[in-house]
């Protein structure tokens, strides 16, 4: 049985074919989905329609808070925050979260829990995530800037539901709900969301 270590590296094979049908099962295992630059989502269970950044997309390096840009990458989906009292928590082997109303995200670069969770009433700007419209029902917590936080580099980059006809967001990438909760159910820890800037 073929084994493959953290670099996609088969140990125990030295065939160039064992080595690439290995690194191509390690790939698309680690990709829940690709977005690119015209708003198409795909994945291994089809393709869906995505909202982006009002900014473009943009290199991940020069993404700057507030700008509206998506950032290009592969970002793992780190854990799900719903509605409890919208939707039922949603199928998925990642880690889920019931959202509740004091929940924030800060997105101050001047504040040491800048692109971090806080719990409205908070002293520095962050976001509120129990919004009165259905854009935050569902979101995903993607792994954009977080190891190390760097201060001003983007925050609260989610993946979310998207609002009725795909207007840009402010940055993160947007599903039409059923479609998100779709994805989720074929999620595991590890996924990750590649914006491509293709």
């Amino acid at each position: 049985m073929m084994r493959i270590d953290l670099f996609g590296r088969i140990l125990g094979s030295k065939t160039r074919s064992d080595y690439q049908l290995a690194h191509d099962a390690l790939y698309n295992r680690l990709m829940a989905g690709t977005v690119d630059k015209n708003g198409r989502f795909v994945w291994s269970g089809g393709e869906f329609r995505a909202a982006l950044g009002k900014g473009g997309l943009i290199p991940a390096d020069k993404k700057r808070e507030g700008d509206g840009a998506s950032p290009i990458g592969a970002w793992p989906l780190r854990r799900v925050l719903y509605r409890p009292d919208r939707v039922p928590p949603p199928a998925t082997a990642l880690p889920v979260a019931a959202l509740e109303p004091a929940m924030g995200w800060c997105d101050d670069p001047k504040d040491p829990n800048y692109n971090c969770p806080v719990s409205h009433p908070y002293p520095s700007s962050a976001e509120h995530l129990w919004r009165a419209d259905e854009l935050y029902d569902v979101i995903v917590v993607l792994g954009h800037n977080e190891d190390p936080i760097v201060p001003g580099a983007g925050s609260a980059i989610f993946l979310h539901c998207a609002k009725p006809g795909f207007p840009p967001t402010e940055g993160c990438i947007a599903l039409q709900r059923d479609d998100l909760l779709t994805l989720l159910a074929s999620a595991i820890p590890g996924d990750a969301l590649i914006i491509s800037g293709e």
